[in-house]
């Protein structure tokens, strides 16, 4: 749905607001032409703020049309009750049972397996169950191979053919900038060092596991990022996982986005600390929050809080929104609390030069007191990292679970961040890294811009290389994967409870490596898929601005 904001008395004025200029026959949100004679008219922001921003920040959540949801919720039912009509058949015999079941000689036991909690999986996830886990047999880059299996029982269990599906057009991996490949310097500089160290370490940080390779990373990291310290972790997930309990604990407050990652959401819960959850992206709802924290203290004793942390994320990975960081800031300073960022999907994939969302909108990285990132995703390796200040680092070198107990980062991997760092850095002698953040940036206007012309409903912020489009109802979740497989596109398609039960959606990942023929190609077959499964559900339509600062788009309501 589309959000609203509070700059109302300013843009009711229709100023020119971060480059967009406003339109003759109605207010200006968020790139959003609209007549606002209906009451009912839903209405996008376009940030003002105070001049906070120093660019364009515009996102779109177009509303679930009305019958769509009616027709989403009754496609659930009918699943649910043909799931409690073919759990009866299981129970009686009539239908082979193949889910997990507890042992008859156990029968009077107390449960270890509750029947229950699994019938979303038994019955409506295995209709589709095709469209995930298909094993990749090539590297992840523009193009992957994949092998060929079927289901004779209704996707319980597969078959591999000894096919090979060959140039599949990867939409799904998160290689923003194009470094998983098998040739190339990142690869050549893994190899020797693979030849030199060996692959794994076979020991923690603290113990045998300290090698030059790994405090040249992190220094190396500090740089990128334009802090005092960093510090490299084995693995992304558990660098929110328990980095954050050994950043705040009992009597600390954690005030969290409501679309956080699960990583972000177990540390929050392995830290003991009360956990309070502000609206997707909305600041309002955060700056309430703070007020309510400060005011009244913790419950009962109404002792001040020890620490107030902010968990956000630079990019969310399934909405495709970008934080509004000039925002967060602002508060964080106004409230005295601390601001934790999770750049996952943002360092490489946003700013000129691929520093992540505090490069984009041109703030100080000082401002963000601990800066968390991962090497999976731009950079085509594994792992991730903590920067910040000295100290922080240093106490998170002696109280992070994470720094104490995990392995060390294998040394073939680490020359691979390395190696990949310095070509986005320059430093390797090349415009390479440079060229290829643009290319990203290209590939994601592009692509959003063209899907929206066909009638799509993409959601998130036109910068962002996550395109999640539409396809609300669950049949179409399926169908969309297959049809998108047999025309040789390989997509990501994500339903409940990754998301909400009306909001099934594809997910696409940009890459510096789609070619724009590759693209022309993947959005020729889209649009066919479209206009198949009839998921066009738009109510927008393009219209050209003669003045379109920023190579911004708006929209005209259609007749229905």
């Amino acid at each position: 749905m589309e959000r609203p904001e509070r700059a109302g008395a300013a843009l009711g004025a229709q100023p020119r607001a971060n480059g967009c200029s406003s339109a003759a026959h109605g207010a200006l949100r968020n790139g959003y032409v609209r007549g606002l004679s209906a009451p009912d008219t839903q209405i996008n922001h376009i940030v003002h703020n105070g001049g906070l921003y120093k660019r364009p920040f515009n996102e779109a959540f177009e509303e679930t049309p009305m019958l769509v949801a009616v027709l989403t919720y009754v496609g659930y039912g009918v699943l649910t009750l043909f799931g409690y009509l073919r759990d009866f058949m299981r129970q009686w015999k009539i239908e082979k049972c193949q889910n997990a079941t507890e042992r008859e000689e156990q029968k009077d036991f107390v449960p270890l397996y509750q029947d229950f909690e699994n019938f979303y999986n038994r019955n409506l996830y295995m209709r589709i169950r095709d469209s995930w886990n298909r094993p990749i047999c090539s590297v992840p880059g523009a193009k992957v191979d994949m092998m060929e299996r079927v289901s004779h029982d209704y996707n319980w269990t597969f078959t591999y053919t000894g096919r090979v599906i060959k140039d599949i057009i990867n939409m799904g991996s998160y290689n923003y900038l194009g470094f998983a490949q098998k040739a190339g310097t990142c690869q050549e500089a893994a190899a020797k060092v693979l030849s030199h160290y060996g692959a794994g370490v076979c020991s923690t940080r603290q113990e045998m596991g300290n090698l030059d390779k790994h405090e040249e990373l992190e220094k190396l990291v500090a740089r990128f990022l334009g802090v005092e310290s960093a510090m490299a972790y084995g693995m992304g997930f558990a660098t929110n996982s328990m980095n954050i309990p050994a950043l705040v604990g009992k009597g600390c407050l954690i005030l969290s986005d409501e679309l956080n990652h699960a990583s972000l959401v177990l540390g929050a819960r392995l830290s003991g600390a009360t956990i309070r959850i502000f609206k997707h992206n909305n600041m309002q709802s955060l700056e309430k929050l703070l007020k309510d924290a400060i005011v009244h203290g913790q419950p009962r004793t109404r002792r001040p809080w020890k620490k107030i942390l902010i968990l956000v994320e630079g990019i969310y990975s399934m909405e495709g929104s970008i934080v509004r960081l000039p925002e967060v800031i602002a508060l964080k300073k106004k409230y005295k609390s601390y601001l934790y960022l999770d750049e996952a999907h943002s360092i490489g994939a946003l700013g000129p030069s691929g520093r992540g969302v505090v490069e984009y909108f041109g703030l100080n990285p000082k401002d963000v007191d601990v800066m968390m990132g991962t090497f999976t995703k731009s950079f085509g390796a594994a792992g991730g990292y903590i920067g910040g200040k000295k100290e922080l680092i240093d106490y998170l070198r002696t109280y992070s679970h994470s720094a104490v107990y995990a392995t060390s980062l294998s040394p073939p991997v680490v020359e691979q961040i390395i190696t990949s760092m310095k070509c986005i850095m320059g430093e390797d002698g090349t415009t390479v890294g440079k060229a290829r953040v643009q290319q990203l940036a290209e590939n994601t206007r592009y692509f959003r811009r063209r899907l929206k012309e066909m009638g799509f409903i993409i959601y998130g912020n036109e910068d962002s290389p996550v395109v999640p489009l539409m396809l609300y109802m669950p049949a179409k979740i399926g169908a969309f994967g297959r049809e998108m497989l047999k025309r040789n596109i390989g997509v990501v398609v994500v339903g409940f409870p990754a998301t909400p039960i009306i909001e099934s959606r594809a997910r696409f990942c940009l890459s510096a490596a789609h070619t724009k023929e590759m693209l022309d190609t993947a959005l020729k077959e889209i649009n066919e898929v479209g206009d198949l499964l009839q998921l066009k559900y738009s109510r927008h339509r393009l219209v050209p601005l003669l003045d379109r600062p920023f190579d911004e788009t708006t929209y005209e309501e259609t007749e229905d």
